[in-house]
């Protein structure tokens, strides 16, 4: 016989099972630049669901302001923009259609999509300080 307690604790079981099953699938995201995969923590909100929902998806980003590479993502994605000081390796929604990938500082509006993890700022700028680079996530 389970007590009410067990029932409880069964419940509270199955809610973090679930709320880890949408950080796995989320953390499933792959991104390569240029071919070569790239670590990502994505960010837990509602742009990077959309995003997955749109994967595999393929932009061509290009330099911008010389901090960043921008691009098209083809689409519309729910935005939660808020003032931002960016970090290099760090990825944003820009006006909810175009993806951008930092590789020095910048402040504005943005909504954050997720961060580049276990990359150093040497292999970052090699991978990004370019005329462009084309991104895929899957």
């Amino acid at each position: 016989m389970i007590s009410l307690d067990g029932m409880k604790f069964a419940v509270a079981v199955v809610a973090v099972i679930m709320a880890l099953s949408d950080v796995a699938s989320a953390s499933e995201m792959r991104l390569t630049i240029d071919g070569v995969n790239v670590p990502v923590q994505w960010a837990d909100n509602e742009s990077v669901k959309a995003l997955k929902d749109y994967a595999p998806l393929r932009a061509e980003l290009h330099m911008y302001g010389g901090f960043e590479q921008v691009g098209s993502l083809g689409m519309n994605l729910p935005r939660n923009d808020t003032r931002i000081t960016t970090e290099s390796g760090d990825i944003m929604l820009y006006s909810g259609n175009q993806i951008v990938i930092f590789f020095e500082a910048n402040t504005w509006e943005y909504t954050r999509l997720g961060k580049i993890t276990g990359k150093s700022q040497n292999e970052l700028d090699s991978m990004l300080k370019k005329p462009g680079v084309v991104i895929t996530i899957e």
